[in-house]
């Protein structure tokens, strides 16, 4: 079973540098490997080559990221199979702590991974979305260079799909017995900022525990 940390939050919120931060410094001493969903989808979506995605299953993942919708159930074996390739490509030892990042985004989605990956700590990221369409304008987290999904609807569409189907998770994974850490970010709290409010809020003998 492999061992993972959850960053839920919004878009905008900084969830992939803090990820990106992680796999570059590691937490405590245990090694970190970051899988941004959003980025291998936006990858496939362009057209760059991914072993085992069909050139159909390229155009739907292209429509999922224009109308800014979620991978439901039925479709939930393309997460599996991006996951999949992911870990292979990155030469994934099962020692790491696997950094979730976009996945999973509803009830459904959770269940499903839960039979490969515990997640044993949720990273709650939260901020209002004047703060977050800021964080956007102004790149605070350095990430949204050669975005073309930073328009305000979509924005909106997805921070509201975030509060419908997303935010819920945490109910899910406090019963699963995993903890959860929550952070407010301003419109200029940088990565290392949050890296470091989450080092004040979970000790390093508590990481020993959870991983």
């Amino acid at each position: 079973m492999l061992k993972g940390i959850l960053l839920l939050g919004p878009t905008g919120v900084g969830k992939s540098p803090l990820g990106d931060l992680l796999e570059k410094t590691g937490l405590y001493g245990h090694k970190c490997l970051h899988f941004d969903f959003g980025r291998e989808l936006r990858t496939i979506a362009k057209g760059a080559y991914r072993h085992d995605i069909l050139p159909s299953e390229r155009i739907f993942i292209k429509k999922v990221l224009e109308e800014g919708l979620l991978l439901e159930n039925e479709h939930f074996y393309l997460a599996e199979k991006i996951l999949s390739v992911f870990l292979k490509a990155r030469v994934y030892s099962g020692r790491e702590i696997l950094i979730m990042n976009g996945l999973p985004r509803h009830e459904g989605q959770a269940k499903a991974l839960a039979r490969k990956i515990s997640i044993r700590l949720v990273v709650r990221i939260e901020a209002s979305f004047e703060e977050i369409l800021e964080r956007i304008h102004r790149n605070t987290g350095g990430d949204r260079k050669g975005r073309d999904d930073d328009y305000i609807e979509l924005i909106y569409r997805k921070w509201q799909i975030y509060k419908d189907r997303t935010r819920p998770l945490i109910e899910f994974y406090q019963k699963n017995g995993a903890k959860i850490l929550k952070f407010l970010v301003g419109r200029f709290t940088t990565p290392q900022e949050t890296l470091t409010l989450i080092q004040e809020k979970i000790s390093v003998n508590e990481i020993k525990e959870l991983f």
